[in-house]
């Protein structure tokens, strides 16, 4: 069996990571986690004694929160790659509320009641680790029910939660929508499990980023080269396993799936013409801007009055990335000031909603702008 803290130090040792307090408490931390876990013990509460599983208190989760690219994923992947116990979860938060969303719709039509009770005993039942990779709340849906569901399944079906986030507990949901009916979950993480701060000196994700590059012109083999090279750096995936890039099925809502080409720690790789080329709207964009903290489009073409529903699908796109502090590598047939083709005649209306794009692409390749955490206002 290979340990957290193990895994940790010899990835310090290999020079991949520098020596940082912050994150060997960390590691420590998981380390003692990964032995609980592993003893085992069994969770208690009513779900629990639904569940069959015997009356021993459950092991403490852990909230690990801080600047972007300071170790939170990688430490909580280390902790979830080497836990030997099969009922474990790893999600992308957003993703994991999608699905409590989905399951609450289903539990609905059931007309038994309080549908987040049983959902939170299904989901208990399934895995006694839940991890979670940036936790961001932004939606009033969310905030309403993330009380009684997490404490369903902390308290009572001994569920142990570790989870990633930009913000402090008491920072979740600032000056959101009925805040106060989010509070009793920032008491319920603030109590039930451990908060540690990880931001140290060395942001990982941008210094991954600098060289690579994010806007490459033109489209061509070079240019594919180069976001290819961006993403395999920006995830860590091992050389001779490149030609097996996993991928994966985003919900995008209402029963809808987007397929996603590449897909791996939060870095997603589209094809323009899938993202613009075809039929899409702002909840498309929008839920690909919660799930990727970096976002890869190839074969961005030259825009305009002949393309006007790809460049309006591309605006509204490239806002929902904006507004989520997403990041955007992309090759494409033109510099942002020259990829709009302003020859059509009475087009002053594509020319003024564009240039806003165009302020947009720039900003986003500022250093500032790279800085910035996944949805960090």
């Amino acid at each position: 069996m290979t340990s957290v803290l193990q895994r940790y130090r010899e990835l310090v040792s290999a020079g991949e990571l520098r020596a940082d307090p912050e994150q060997e408490a960390a590691a420590i931390r998981l380390d003692a986690l990964q032995r609980e876990l592993e003893a085992p013990a069994q969770p208690t509460g009513l779900l629990g004694k639904l569940l069959g599983r015997k009356a021993t208190p459950p092991p403490r989760g852990l909230y690990m929160w801080g600047g972007v690219g300071r170790g939170k994923s990688m430490l909580m992947d280390l902790f979830h790659d080497n836990l030997t116990i099969a009922a474990k979860r790893r999600a992308h938060f957003h993703e994991f509320m999608l699905d409590v969303h989905a399951r609450l719709r289903e539990e609905r039509k059931k007309e038994c009641g309080d549908p987040i009770l049983p959902v939170a005993a299904a989901i208990a039942a399934e895995t006694r680790v839940l991890c979670f990779d940036e936790m961001v709340v932004n939606n009033s849906a969310d905030a309403m029910i993330m009380s009684r569901m997490f404490t369903a399944l902390i308290v009572e079906g001994g569920v142990t939660v570790i989870t990633t986030s930009n913000r402090a507990p008491s920072d979740l949901y600032k000056n959101g929508l009925n805040r106060e009916h989010f509070l009793p979950f920032i008491a319920l993480v603030e109590s039930r499990l451990d908060v540690l701060t990880l931001n140290g000196p060395t942001d990982y994700r941008l210094a991954r980023m600098q060289g690579v590059g994010t806007w490459h012109v033109p489209i061509g083999a070079e240019s594919t080269k180069a976001v290819s090279e961006a993403f395999f750096r920006l995830t860590d995936y091992p050389p001779e396993d490149r030609e097996h890039v996993p991928s994966a099925e985003l919900d995008v809502g209402g029963g809808r799936i987007m397929h996603v080409p590449k897909s791996l720690k939060g870095v997603g790789v589209f094809s323009f013409k899938r993202l613009c080329g075809e039929a899409r709207g702002a909840a498309d964009y929008l839920a690909i801007a919660r799930h990727y903290h970096t976002v890869i489009v190839v074969a961005i073409p030259r825009l305009g009055a002949e393309l006007r529903n790809e460049t309006a699908r591309f605006i509204t796109l490239i806002d929902a990335l904006y507004e989520h502090k997403v990041k955007l590598i992309a090759t494409a047939e033109a510099a942002p000031a020259e990829l709009y083709d302003w020859g059509g005649k009475g087009d002053d209306e594509g020319r003024f909603m564009f240039d806003r794009t165009v302020s947009r692409l720039m900003e986003m390749q500022s250093q500032d702008y790279l800085a910035l955490g996944h949805g960090e206002d």
